[in-house]
């Protein structure tokens, strides 16, 4: 495995329950700023294997990105559960639930 990709896993892991992170933010804290899409890939492709929160990354708007139906739906259902409000054009307010990771 790639350290940034493990650094991606341990970021997402360590997204507490009733909060979320940007894809960007995400990558920006496992060292690449520009590579969000990178992060996109590796949920993707790794969530299940390593059974990461995938449904607590959102894209920069705050917005549940996922455009598949079943699965836009099962991350809000996710979120809801852990208490995060997501409105219903998939809007969460990143004010409120975005997680910033101690220093």
């Amino acid at each position: 495995m790639q350290p940034y990709t493990k650094r991606v896993i341990e970021v997402i892991q360590s997204i507490p329950e009733g909060y979320v992170m940007t894809y960007g933010q995400v990558a920006g804290l496992a060292g690449s700023p520009r590579g969000a899409r990178q992060v996109v890939r590796i949920l993707h492709t790794l969530s299940h294997i390593h059974k990461l929160p995938w449904h607590r990354v959102v894209n920069a708007k705050g917005e549940i990105a996922i455009k598949d139906d079943e699965s836009r739906f099962m991350q809000e259902l996710y979120l809801q559960d852990e208490g995060v409000i997501v409105n219903h054009k998939g809007m969460i307010d990143l004010e409120k639930y975005r997680y910033h990771p101690p220093e």
